[in-house]
C-alpha cells in the first residue's frame, strides 16, 4: 500500500461506493396510466382487462404482463406483446385466478399490482386500480359462494321439459357436506331467459336452512321462458346460470348456480319448442 495516503483510500471507498448504488427502478412514462376493469363480455368466462391508457407522447410496447392482487389465489399472467401508439388506451386480456378466501388480508391491507415488462424500459411495477370496484364484488361472491360450500354442495341437477304454456320443472339438488354449521337459502332469482311464472320475473322464495348434517334434498322449481327471441337463445351466455340468494355465517349475497352443459342445451331447445320456433 506504499505510496496511497488517507486521501487517496477515501476517495477510493467513496467511488467504490457510488459504483454500488442500485440504479433506479423502472418507471412508467408520464401520462401513462394502469387501471383493472372486467367489460359485459368477460363475466362469464371470469377474465378481466387490464387497461392501460398511453397518454404520453411516445409509443409502448407491452411483452409481457403479470398481475399479483392477495384476493386471489395466484398471479395472472399474459404472454402476449402488445403495442399501444401514444394516445391510445388499450386493454390487455388476462385470466382472472381463483379467489383467495381463507387467511386474505382485509380490505385496507389488500394490495393489488402489475408488473410490465416494456420494451427499451424494463419491468415496471404499479399499484393496480380497481375504478369500479369489480374485483371486491367477485371476492365478496366467491367467498360466500365458499363458506357455503362447507356446508352443502348446491347444484342444478335435473331439467324436467314441459308442453308450450305449462311450466317446466327445475331440480335444485341440496347435498350438506356432513360438516358443521348451517345455511339459510332466501330464494333463486330469474336470468334474462327464464323465470319462475308467466306472470311475473318475480325471485322465486325458497325459505330453507340447511345444516351441515342434514341429509340430501332436491327441490322442485316451476320454470318458464321470460322471452321468445331466438337470437336470445342463440347469443345466451347466462341465461342458464341462476342467482341464488343466501345467507352463511351472518353475511348475505348472491351466488351462481348454472346449469351443466347437457343441461343447458336441453333448456335451450326446450326454450325453442315451448316457443313454437325449433
Amino acid at each position: 500500500m506504499r505510496g496511497v495516503g488517507v486521501g487517496g483510500l477515501l476517495v477510493a471507498v467513496l467511488f467504490g461506493a457510488a459504483g454500488c448504488a442500485p440504479s433506479p427502478a423502472p418507471a412508467l412514462p408520464d401520462g401513462v396510466q394502469v387501471q383493472l376493469v372486467q367489460l359485459r363480455s368477460d363475466v362469464a368466462d371470469r377474465t378481466a382487462q387490464v387497461r392501460v391508457v398511453n397518454g404520453s407522447d411516445a409509443d409502448l410496447v407491452v411483452e409481457r404482463l403479470v398481475v399479483e392482487d392477495d384476493w386471489f389465489a395466484g398471479p395472472a399472467e399474459r404472454e402476449k406483446r402488445s403495442a399501444i401508439a401514444a394516445g391510445r388506451t388499450v386493454d390487455l386480456r388476462i385470466q382472472l385466478p381463483e379467489s383467495a378466501c381463507e387467511g386474505e388480508p382485509a380490505a385496507g391491507e389488500r394490495r393489488s399490482r402489475a408488473l410490465l415488462e416494456l420494451a427499451g424500459i424494463g419491468t415496471v411495477e404499479v399499484d393496480l386500480v380497481d375504478p369500479l370496484g369489480f374485483s371486491v364484488r367477485l371476492h365478496e361472491r366467491e367467498c360466500l359462494a365458499h363458506d357455503a360450500a362447507a356446508v352443502a354442495g348446491i347444484r342444478i341437477s335435473g331439467f324436467v321439459a314441459s308442453p308450450a304454456g305449462e311450466p317446466a320443472r327445475l331440480e335444485l339438488a341440496i347435498e350438506p357436506t356432513g360438516g358443521d354449521g348451517a345455511i339459510e337459502l332466501l330464494e333463486l332469482r330469474p336470468t334474462n331467459l327464464l323465470q319462475f311464472t308467466t306472470a311475473e320475473s318475480s325471485p322465486h322464495p325458497l325459505g330453507v336452512t340447511v345444516a351441515g348434517s342434514d341429509a340430501p334434498q332436491t327441490l322442485q322449481i316451476p320454470l318458464v321462458p321470460q322471452r321468445c327471441d331466438p337470437h336470445a337463445v342463440m347469443e345466451d351466455k347466462r341465461g342458464t346460470v341462476f342467482g341464488l340468494s343466501l345467507r352463511a355465517d351472518g353475511v348475505e349475497g348472491v351466488v351462481d348456480v348454472a346449469a351443466s352443459d347437457e343441461l343447458k342445451g336441453r333448456m335451450l331447445r326446450w326454450v325453442a319448442d315451448w316457443c313454437g320456433y325449433a
